[in-house]
């Protein structure tokens, strides 16, 4: 039987994923809820994991140690960092990093890595699901750091070093943790704002949205893996 981990970092990026896999049975690990639903011989497990990298980074550990998961997706929203890219698409990771670490302390000590790629079949399946939908997607960077980032001239620095299509404050850290236990990972953020001077009003208008949307990809995911 396979098992597919979902780690949302927020309750709103998680509550349409419990709303249709209902009757989950609850165990709980490290102070972390772990939702685990057995569907058409697969068991699927989802948690919230909290917001910023060390919460993302132990409850995908403990996921990964207690469940012996498969593949582990991460959902949820995340800032715009492309001009192309607009409120409510999707971005897929192709690889994620983080944007508050100097990537050196990454590459020259363990893990001997900076940059976490995200694994080619969740990558496609996720992009076949959104073409079928007729969803506007991305395939690429995303960047993590401990901060939720409204800021024209942050935004304008982080772009200028890192080059992302999103930025978000989990997905570095899971995709770490998968990197180093060898297990498929992908991150499918739903855009809910710019991540600029505006981007905390935008946030608020369409966070719901944006989880609902995601969420919606997610499950059909889970559904063809």
């Amino acid at each position: 039987m396979k098992t597919i981990g979902i780690i949302g970092a927020m309750p709103s990026e998680i509550a349409d994923i419990r709303r249709v896999l209902n009757g989950a049975k609850v165990e709980n690990y490290s102070g972390f809820d772990f939702y685990i639903n057995e569907i058409n011989e697969k068991r699927v497990i989802n948690v919230c994991c909290g917001i910023a990298k060390v919460n993302a980074a132990i409850c995908t550990q403990v996921m990964i140690d207690r469940f012996n998961t498969d593949a582990i997706i991460n959902t949820g929203i995340a800032g715009g960092m492309n001009p192309n890219i607009d409120v409510c698409d999707i971005v897929i990771s192709d690889e994620v990093l983080p944007h508050d670490l100097e990537l050196r302390f990454l590459e020259n000590y363990p893990p001997f890595c900076s940059v976490f790629k995200a694994d080619e079949g969740l990558i496609k399946l996720a992009e076949k699901i959104c073409e079928g939908s007729d969803i506007d997607c991305f395939v690429g960077r995303i960047v993590s750091g401990d901060a939720f980032i409204s800021s024209n001239e942050l935004k304008k620095q982080i772009i200028g070093r890192l080059n992302p299509y999103a930025v978000d404050m989990e997905s570095s850290a899971i995709g770490h943790c998968a990197y180093m236990n060898k297990v498929p990972f992908v991150s499918v953020r739903c855009i809910s704002d710019n991540a600029d001077d505006d981007g905390a009003m935008s946030f608020d208008e369409f966070e719901k949205i944006a989880a609902k949307r995601v969420a919606e990809i997610v499950l059909e995911m889970v559904k063809n893996i």
